[in-house]
């Protein structure tokens, strides 16, 4: 078995009486995407922090290990296996881009024509070529965002740890985000990701880990974190009376609606299940007009698992495409 690319086992930290991190046990496959998702105040960024040596002197209590080191004896050899993009840019803006990262070439002890070559090959990577030359200061944020991966790359490191790599950008900019993640990924490179955009989750995490009140609610892929929470079902629709009909009858665990002549059927619009549905109307000789599958998406789940009072609408996915709201007809 490959070990972890980052373990953690009972990690704990507080911070006068508030515990911020109460026994939480984290295990990251190598090249993958890990999402840390919470609310404010939950915990994340403390853990990025302790995770990635940023808080000296460290958990109050718990096993870390972090690119196959142990962080409470090794600390120097997790720092060299590890890059981090915080909340907050670390790109001076009173330097242009290419500055910024020979600056970094140098903190990382390049020899300068390595140094060079390597801000040459990332710049075009991020797609700054153009504007390498400019202050930073000049750059969009979506592009001081490229630059800060840009940045955190230059020591080749094998984690990269994004806390909410993506806050403040628009939603161009937070796609282009997106692609630069996979394309990490695609590499072996493993993720660590914080973040509060539900669908950024969605989209790239191999798995997800829910932070409530310094301990993990729930963990899982997404599909198993949306089979969590109650809601989910199948709808169909019918036009014919007669063949609404009969299919109330043939499908008595349905919740009819006369008016609309339609039914619903729970369902955690698994493939198993649908096939189900669809094979009891054909024994019946049945066949709606509309079928819609719908499942509780993260938005729910992570409301559920924290406490929430206020759920937003559900999305409707559709057993054909997974978009939302999307009917087969």
């Amino acid at each position: 078995m490959t070990d972890p690319a980052i373990s953690a086992n009972g990690l704990r930290k507080s911070y006068g009486d508030t515990n911020v991190l109460d026994g939480i046990d984290l295990a990251v496959p190598q090249g993958t995407v890990f999402a840390l998702l919470g609310p404010n105040g939950a915990g994340k960024t403390t853990a990025v922090k302790i995770l990635s040596t940023l808080v000296p002197p460290g958990p109050d209590s718990g096993e870390i290990r972090v690119g196959g080191h142990d962080l409470a004896t090794e600390p120097q050899a997790v720092r060299a296996a590890i890059g981090v993009t915080g909340q907050f840019s670390a790109v001076d803006g009173l330097i242009t881009g290419e500055e910024n990262m020979l600056l970094m070439a140098d903190l990382h002890h390049l020899p300068r024509a390595e140094g060079r070559r390597v801000a040459a090959e990332l710049l075009d990577r991020f797609d700054l070529t153009d504007a390498a030359r400019k202050p930073a200061s000049a750059y969009s944020g979506g592009m001081k965002r490229r630059l800060d991966i840009a940045m955190t790359l230059v020591g080749d490191p094998r984690i990269i740890f994004l806390d909410e790599p993506t806050t403040g950008l628009d939603p161009r900019s937070r796609h282009t985000m997106w692609g630069v993640v996979r394309e990490l990924v695609a590499t072996g490179v493993t993720v660590f990701l914080t973040t509060q955009y539900l669908e950024e989750a969605d989209e790239l995490a191999d798995r997800i880990a829910v932070l409530d009140h310094g301990t993990i609610a729930a963990e899982g892929t997404a599909a198993e974190l949306k089979r969590l929470v109650p809601g989910g079902h199948v709808r169909l629709r019918f036009t014919d009376p007669t063949a609404y009909r009969r299919a109330a009858t043939t499908l008595t665990d349905a919740a009819p609606d006369d008016e609309g002549l339609t039914l619903r059927l729970p369902s955690d619009g698994s493939q198993r299940e649908l096939r189900s549905v669809l094979d009891r109307l054909d024994t019946s000789g049945i066949e709606a007009d509309e079928l819609t599958v719908h499942t509780p998406d993260l938005d729910d789940v992570f409301f559920a698992l924290t406490g929430s009072t206020t759920v937003p609408a559900r999305t409707g996915r559709s057993a054909r495409t997974g978009r939302p709201e999307e009917t087969v007809r």
